[in-house]
């Protein structure tokens, strides 16, 4: 079952898995499910929370919805420990910031065809912390969706740990 964090919608059975279903079960993008991400998920469901949320809002918006879709599961298409690539960077070597998305951003184009407005969402999702500025609107989504689902990543699961947790 594909869901995104805080959504009780089956991601297989709609219009946005039509966009991403030639990428999704690709082996790298499926390697991003035994790396751990945001301390409580992994970097693959955080991949597809900052997909859909970003294709959600570009479809509202009447924006391309594909294009954020898609970037949006391929915008942490890296595979190093971003902690350990932190404290073993040297002077004058690109922050993991700045790094991933670059990284990330050559990983996808390895894997499919990506537009030049999909470049833009994956190499600047990480603006105002990287220059220079989107080019596009719905890289200014991505980059806020990114912010919005890592906060969710964080905070849901300590919120459900104590809902559910049982009266002493």
């Amino acid at each position: 079952m594909l869901r995104a964090i805080c959504s009780r919608k089956e991601l297989t059975a709609n219009s946005y898995y039509d966009c991403v279903k030639d990428i999704i079960g690709c082996q790298q993008v499926q390697e991003l499910r035994s790396i751990t991400h945001h301390i409580s998920t992994t970097r693959f469901q955080h991949c597809v929370n900052v997909s859909y949320y970003s294709y959600m809002v570009c479809r509202k918006f009447n924006l391309n919805a594909r294009s954020a879709a898609r970037a949006g599961l391929l915008h942490d298409l890296f595979y190093y420990d971003r902690k350990q690539y932190n404290s073993e960077k040297t002077k004058g070597q690109a922050s993991h910031s700045e790094n991933h998305a670059m990284l990330a951003c050559a990983n996808a184009a390895e894997i499919t065809k990506i537009s030049k407005l999909e470049r833009d969402m994956i190499e600047k999702h990480m603006w105002p912390v990287t220059r220079p500025m989107p080019k596009y609107k719905e890289t200014y989504i991505i980059t806020i969706i990114d912010k919005y689902c890592a906060v969710l990543e964080f905070c849901v699961p300590k919120v459900q740990r104590i809902v559910h947790r049982k009266p002493q």
